[in-house]
């Protein structure tokens, strides 16, 4: 099993910069890609950006430019550095994960999610 944790979320006033982070735990054998996906209520989920092993990235439209993901890969962690905030932004942040895990002697490829961390931009 793989568990992550997001942490970073609160309210935040338009034009901000706060940063996310996603910490992975359990029985990690390797991290394929991690992901911070954003939802608002409804059924969709917007992919907010990508990570992968190699250190590609990869951004949604709506936040190129103002949006960075980065890595520390000996931590496992995922961090998601957000600057000139916007109201249109407030959602909850989930993490995503994508990755080799062990089982005994086993391993399998499995996706995980965090619970979210909420983001609230105010105008």
């Amino acid at each position: 099993q793989v568990q992550l944790l997001e942490s970073g979320g609160g309210l935040v006033q338009a034009g901000g910069s706060p940063r996310l982070s996603c910490a992975a735990s359990g029985s990690i054998f390797s991290i394929r890609v991690m992901r911070w996906y954003r939802q608002v209520p409804g059924p969709q989920r917007e992919l907010v950006a990508t990570m992968t092993s190699g250190s590609s990235t990869n951004y949604a439209e709506s936040v190129k430019g103002r949006f960075t993901i980065s890595s520390d890969h000996a931590k496992n962690t995922v961090y998601l550095q957000m600057s000139s905030l916007k109201p249109e932004d407030t959602a909850v942040y989930l993490c995503y994960c994508n990755a080799d895990a062990t089982t005994g002697s086993s391993r399998y490829v499995a996706n995980w999610w965090g619970q979210g961390t909420q983001v609230t931009v105010s105008s």
